[in-house]
């Protein structure tokens, strides 16, 4: 179960499970965020999640909630993630073809080295959700979300993307390829 948490953890980042928040939750200086239930790989019932909150420690509840930042705004390099593409072909084959094209896509944004970029394993806990991108910016210290589709019929394809800024929830770029 560790391995399936620090996969839904952001780089840098530590969840636990309810059982464990619960257990430590008056005993250690930092606050815990609230993940819900996550789906995870190889473990039969959803399990509640929490994400410590380190940069909480030392400070009463309410002065975090009143002047939290989070790691990587404060950071010298903006944050991305790029969510699992949809499957526009109603072919669920095609699924593998989408997460692929995702893959790449974070495998050539991680070349970048001004740019801090999500890890798969933590972008793909959103997989076949509709999310609100401002969560999702909240839950992974990001500032931009990319997210787009997949099409593919007969030997045609079509890949459509947006870039997103999370605080506004507007779009920053969009392009069909």
């Amino acid at each position: 179960m560790a391995a399936r948490l620090e996969a839904l953890a952001a780089p840098g980042g530590i969840c636990v499970s309810r059982t464990v928040h619960d257990q430590v939750r008056d005993k250690l200086d930092f606050s815990f965020d609230d993940l819900g239930e996550q789906s995870v790989k190889n473990i039969a019932r959803p399990i509640g999640v929490h994400r410590v909150n380190i940069a909480s420690a030392g400070h009463s509840a309410h002065a975090k909630s009143s002047a939290s930042v989070s790691h990587h705004e404060t950071a010298s390099s903006p944050a991305i993630v790029v969510l699992p593409f949809s499957n526009m072909s109603g072919d669920p084959e095609q699924e593998y073809f989408a997460d692929g094209i995702v893959e790449e896509i974070i495998t050539s944004l991680s070349h970048m080295r001004w740019l801090s970029v999500i890890a798969r394993n933590s972008s793909f806990v959103y997989k076949g959700k509709n999310v609100d991108v401002k969560q999702v910016g909240r839950d992974l210290s990001v500032r931009y979300v990319l997210e787009g589709s997949v099409r593919k019929s007969a030997n045609r394809v079509r890949i459509t993307g947006q870039l997103i800024d999370v605080t506004t929830g507007g779009h920053l770029w969009a392009d069909r390829f």
